[in-house]
């Protein structure tokens, strides 16, 4: 039997409120949100922005917003949650 969550609970890491910097704003809005919904609207930027690099989808070409997120022009998908981390802040109330 699977282990039943109980209502009260605090939110796990991904699912706590965050609230981005000023840099990452500028991609995911100003709004507190959750970790999962900041990697979600990253994502998101960067398909619609086809900033993946074409031989090797696992890079990421930074444009001008995400190179200050990311603190410089290319960074592997592997290292964009550490990149992430340092623009986030607990939301006011979490």
């Amino acid at each position: 039997m699977a282990a039943t969550k109980k209502s009260g609970a605090k939110p796990d890491g991904l699912h706590r409120p965050v609230q981005p910097s000023d840099e990452l704003a500028e991609i995911v809005g100003s709004k507190p949100m959750t970790r999962a919904d900041v990697v979600s609207k990253v994502w998101e930027y960067i398909k619609k922005n086809d900033l993946q690099d074409a031989k090797d989808r696992r890079n990421i070409k930074a444009d001008d917003k995400l190179a200050k997120v990311f603190g410089k022009k290319e960074a592997s998908m592997f290292e964009m949650n550490k990149h992430l981390a340092a623009h986030l802040k607990p939301a006011a109330g979490s």
